[in-house]
């Protein structure tokens, strides 16, 4: 039954991937709005209902390990592998206002969320102060989408025809949507279900299966976008999703907890600064002629490998962690940080180069 379960989730969470990604970049044609304003909100936020469920419900039931650990890992998951994979797949275009705008606000949210929780919580004023950081980036996008409808009209002449149109672009969206969070939720219960019987810790289900399984959405949006050429929505709905994680969901599951959302000294020590490396990592990759390559996707991928296969020696407590831990310290991390020093370099000094 849980094999059955899995193997549906599955399913729907490609057919709703399909779904949703044909009829947001529509919507973008129709309303006059970028593909990157759609993936940032539209696209992200409704990729990331199934870990604003999963929170909440977590929170209610006084499950805060699951609830944040589910959050921090759905964000190091949405960058290191869903971004990675769709670079694999085809090279990502990065637009400029991912560079100056919402990549740096992503940082900035994760480098809140780690002051607001040094307490050891986050409590209701905390999440109310996220929330409201949400509803702010929201209007600023719906402003500047407007701006660029008035400047632009390129998306004018793929206006929907009538009434008719409209509702199966509609459509496309909502029944997508459905089926990513319905698909979602049942690979999450039956993976859920696995962990349980293996013994395993609500923390690290949360930042493993459950982050990977609620990610699962923006995966399959990501991939199948980049696949039909909307990279903007891809890259778009990495970034948002992780901005709405963060602000919106974190925020909302401190909201109503009855005790606030505790935060474990070790995701304060070890996960979320994690996180915040991660989000950092994307502004020299971004910076590198505007485009993911597929090598710089390679680079994310095998560092999501090799956070999950550091959390599972950790919970296991196998004799190894501390060379893997001394391995990836002295040689990977500084390796990679030269590599796209260089290539960061490289691609300004051939900017400078073009305008001189």
């Amino acid at each position: 039954m849980v094999i059955l379960l899995f193997i549906a989730g599955l399913v729907f969470l490609v057919v709703g991937a399909e779904l949703l990604v044909g009829g947001a970049s529509r919507l973008a044609a129709a309303i006059g709005i970028s593909p990157l304003i759609i993936g940032l909100t539209v696209v992200a936020f409704g990729t990331s209902s199934p870990e604003l469920a999963v929170s909440i419900k977590a929170a209610y039931a006084d499950q805060a390990s699951i609830a944040v650990g589910n959050v921090v890992g759905s964000n190091i998951f949405n960058v290191l592998f869903i971004l990675g994979l769709s670079a694999i797949v085809a090279p990502l275009i990065v637009s400029k206002q991912l560079i100056r705008l919402d990549v740096p606000l992503m940082i900035g949210a994760s480098v809140l969320m780690l002051l607001l929780g040094l307490d050891g919580r986050l409590g209701r004023l905390d999440g109310i102060l996220m929330f409201g950081g949400l509803l702010a980036y929201i209007w600023f996008l719906i402003v500047q989408g407007r701006k660029e409808a008035s400047n632009e009209s390129e998306y004018e002449q793929a206006l929907p025809a009538g009434a008719r149109q409209w509702l199966q672009t509609v459509g496309k969206i909502v029944i997508g949507l459905g089926l990513l969070v319905l698909g979602s939720q049942w690979l999450v219960d039956s993976a859920v279900a696995f962990a349980h019987y293996l013994g395993v810790s609500e923390l690290v289900i949360g930042l493993t299966i459950v982050a990977a399984g609620t990610s699962l959405p923006e995966l399959m949006t990501s991939v199948v976008a980049s696949l039909r050429g909307e990279r903007d929505i891809a890259v778009g709905n990495v970034v948002g999703s992780n901005l709405f994680n963060i602000l919106g969901v974190m925020g909302l599951a401190s909201i109503v907890s009855p005790s606030g959302i505790e935060i474990q000294t070790a995701v304060l020590r070890f996960d979320i600064p994690i996180m915040i490396a991660v989000a950092l990592m994307c502004l020299p990759i971004f910076f590198t002629g505007g485009i993911i390559a597929r090598w710089e996707g390679a680079l994310l991928f095998g560092y999501q490998i090799a956070y999950t296969l550091y959390l599972i020696l950790a919970a296991s407590q196998h004799q190894s962690l501390a060379t893997f831990g001394t391995i990836m310290l002295i040689v990977i991390v500084p390796l990679t940080i030269i590599a796209l020093g260089v290539t960061t370099f490289q691609a300004w000094q051939q900017r400078h180069q073009a305008v001189a």
